[in-house]
């Protein structure tokens, strides 16, 4: 038996399998059931077709019902006071705080030297500003957070300015859009913050989804970032004005519009915002770019929302031209087209710009006006604009007349000047990187106020860590309970087992009833009239599995039939479907699920608690004995649910246990081997886990339940030294603070991705009190 407990750990070199590891058992042979009558105490399972499917379908829909209920219900994290602007603009405070947080702008210090942020002329551009037709544009850069620098164009009219404006061009604009001129030619001074771009870097993701990946996971995202590029050009130019203040306003389209709105409900300097392209509704966020994903932003936020965080001040709202922009799934003028059955070459996730129509865009800034009588918004519709301008001079005039200027210049042609070819992604993962090093002392400072010095002070403090993964990681829709109207049906029959297909409603939105499906598998040698108790292993499949692949010969090579194994050595198992399967059906569904602050996860907890009620209610069962045991997706499920789950009397991770943080975030040659920033894994990314929970943070919720890693040598997921590293601080937890060694191990064994069955298995019998079968 190649197995060992941690304190006896020793790292192996990679060397080819030898042949005796790769040996396995034959499987069980299983025969379908002829019997139909159902499971006693249930009703008979009718339904039809493949159920995976249909729970996935169900799920789907279920969080459209809910992505509706969200917008529905915002106003109850809203207590605006209307008695006048200046009281308004108080009472919306908290909103702008969390907004901040949703974005991860709270997670960086701007720079701010004494003196003020200044912008700085670079080189590299002809030393000599261009000038014409009393136009002047210079090269600039500014520091803005950590090593991060803004960068762009100052573009200033002869003279004095008689306002200065930030202006942010969508990112797929080449030149230096035609309305800068016009706005320069008005008398403005207009710093041109140039974006990260969408083009696609060695890995064929967009270089905005390389960005987001990593900070998503460490709390922050490239909206955040931009935002913050934003924030400190303000902070140039309000430096550089001197005693005589001018008017401050910020102008952008598309991407650049979304942000120019973001910067403006943010920022309470911006006297005045011109958003043009992108306003409208935001329920359909899930279609929209990974790039754009903020999590929950939809539970408090709509366009209106956010827009009524720059009231007083006056906005003006365009309707016009718009950016087009597609990636993976797409073709031009189409919806979503989505792979089910296979995954696709391109890794990022499918994106596409909406298109809102200019009903839909007055309905959302009626719904503003409707937020706050005395909102100073203007919509202009700019289909009329010439082709070549993303903004239409009726914008810009009312624009301008908003700051009290003038407007009488029109819009004629773009700047004849190239945008500057700078890598403005290189420093963004530069940060990135270093925040990744800075989680771990992130997480430390989260975790201060638990004790280890006894267990019950454990148990105690680590509860209110477990509301906020329940309900700032996972996400709950509080919801309650279904009853479980049990239907069933014999499913297969082998020479120690019987098994049976069963399902269970869950919980109910908008007349959408998700159900648990799964097959449960008893031994023939229970009676179950005979008052015995036996105790349940759970048993979870991977990613794109299913039930029937953990019971026989399908999938058996890396899941060793563990469900009708464990049943031959007495145990009763139940392997549930849960809803990561069918490729982009259920990964859009993680975006639809994040979009309102939930996640995969919302969905697959609820299941599992009225699997295991409904499991503790039947008189076979003892209630108290019911184990987690999940392979690969389902390890990531064994740190998820067992947590938020507390009938699960322990949880036995297998083929997934790691240094989460690392492997979502790490964005380094040698670290991308495993590393999932590059990989088409899209839905994996998880919200702030750098800042509070890794995958030990995780087990010490599951803390003082017994845990047990089960670890292959040759697993791909990870190397050896990162499991080990992350598993010693829940070791440590579990023998040196609390004083119980025997509830915390870790099987490594030489193999690959799999079931081992082992150590494993020694464990089950071990903490659930059941007898090994003799041999």
């Amino acid at each position: 038996m190649r197995t060992a407990l941690f304190s006896c750990l020793c790292l192996f070199p990679l060397l080819p399998l030898p042949a005796q590891a790769q040996d396995t058992p034959p499987w069980p042979v299983l025969r379908l059931a002829s019997a139909t009558e159902p499971l006693p105490g249930t009703k008979v399972l009718t339904e039809s077709g493949d159920l995976s499917f249909l729970l996935h379908e169900v799920n789907d829909r279920f969080l459209d019902r809910e992505i509706e209920r969200a917008a529905k219900e915002r106003g109850k994290y809203w207590k605006r006071d209307l008695s006048s602007p200046e009281a308004h603009a108080e009472s919306v405070r908290p909103n702008r705080e969390r907004l901040a947080r949703m974005l991860g702008v709270d997670r960086e210090t701007r720079y701010a030297p004494e003196g003020g942020n200044r912008l700085v002329y670079r080189s590299s551009y002809p030393a000599e500003p261009l000038s014409y037709d009393g136009v002047t544009v210079r090269e600039v850069v500014w520091r803005s957070f950590g090593d991060v620098h803004g960068d762009g164009l100052l573009v200033a009219p002869a003279g004095e300015s008689r306002a200065d404006l930030v202006a942010i061009p969508d990112t797929g604009e080449g030149e230096l859009p035609a309305w800068v001129d016009r706005l320069a030619r008005e008398g403005c001074r207009v710093l041109v913050l140039r974006l990260v771009d969408r083009g696609e870097n060695e890995y064929r993701l967009s270089r905005r989804e390389w960005v987001q990946r990593p900070a998503f996971v460490l709390g922050r995202t490239i909206t955040g970032y931009e935002v913050l590029k934003i924030q400190s050009a303000i902070d140039c130019l309000l430096a550089d004005q001197g005693a005589r203040k001018r008017t401050l306003g910020i102008v952008g389209h598309g991407e650049g519009g979304r942000l120019a709105l973001f910067a403006a409900a943010l920022d309470d300097r911006v006297d005045a915002a011109l958003v043009s392209g992108t306003f409208g509704p935001r329920e359909a966020l899930w279609k929209e770019p990974a790039g754009r994903n903020v999590f929950g932003l939809l539970r408090e936020f709509g366009d209106a929302e956010i827009a009524s965080l720059v009231v007083p001040r006056p906005l003006v709202i365009e309707h016009g031209t718009e950016p087009t922009y597609r990636y993976r799934g797409y073709r031009a003028g189409t919806d979503l087209e989505l792979d089910f059955e296979k995954r696709v070459d391109l890794p990022g996730k499918p994106g596409l710009l909406p298109h809102p129509t200019a009903a839909e865009v007055e309905a959302e800034a009626q719904r503003l006006r409707e937020l706050v009588p005395f909102a100073k918004v203007d919509l202009v519709s700019g289909d009329t604009a010439p082709g070549d301008t993303a903004i239409s001079d009726a914008a810009l005039s009312r624009f301008l007349t908003t700051i009290g200027l003038d407007a009488s210049e029109e819009t004629t042609h773009a700047l004849p000047t190239p945008i500057p070819d700078l890598d403005r992604t290189a420093e963004l993962v530069r940060h990135n990187q270093q925040a990744l090093i800075a989680a771990a002392g992130d997480r430390k400072r989260y975790f201060a106020d638990l004790k280890t010095d006894s267990l019950e002070n454990f148990q105690k403090t680590i509860e209110p860590y477990r509301e906020k993964f329940r309900t700032e990681v996972i996400g709950d829709f509080e919801l309650p309970l279904l009853p479980p109207k049990a239907r069933s049906r014999p499913y297969q029959v082998g020479d120690k087992t019987l098994s049976y297909e069963v399902v269970l409603d869950v919980m109910e939105s908008g007349g959408e009833t998700v159900f648990a499906y799964g097959i449960l598998t008893l031994p023939k040698d229970l009676d179950l009239s005979s008052g015995e108790k036996r105790p349940v292993v759970v048993c979870q499949h991977g990613l794109e599995g299913a039930p029937q692949h953990l019971v026989g010969e399908e999938k058996y090579k890396s899941y060793k039939a563990f469900a009708t194994r464990l049943a031959e050595r007495g145990f009763i198992t139940f392997a549930p479907q849960n809803g990561y399967k069918y490729f982009d059906l259920f990964r859009m569904q993680q975006f639809k699920a994040q979009s309102i602050g939930k996640t995969l996860f919302s969905l697959i907890v609820p299941q599992h608690r009225q699997i295991t009620d409904w499991l503790a209610a039947q008189p076979w069962v003892d209630p108290d004995k019911i184990a987690f045991y999940g392979l690969s997706y389902g390890g990531k499920s064994a740190m998820r649910i067992p947590p938020l789950v507390e009938r699960y009397a322990l949880s036995i991770c297998s083929a997934d246990f790691n240094e989460w943080v690392w492997k979502n975030a790490a964005t380094d040659p040698e670290s991308l081997r495993y590393s999932y920033a590059n990989k088409g894994e899209y839905e994996i990314f998880e919200w702030n886990l750098g800042g509070t929970f890794n995958y030990a943070e995780m087990a010490y919720l599951i803390c003082p339940r017994p845990f047990l890693v089960e670890r292959g040598h040759f697993d791909g997921v990870g190397p050896d030294e990162q499991v080990a590293f992350e598993f010693a601080k829940v070791r440590h937890l579990y023998a040196a603070r609390l004083g119980i060694p025997e509830r915390c191990e870790i099987e490594w064994f030489v193999g690959p991705h799999t079931i081992h069955g082992v150590g494993s298995y020694d464990f089950l019998h071990r903490h659930l009190a059941r007898p090994k079968p003799k041999e």
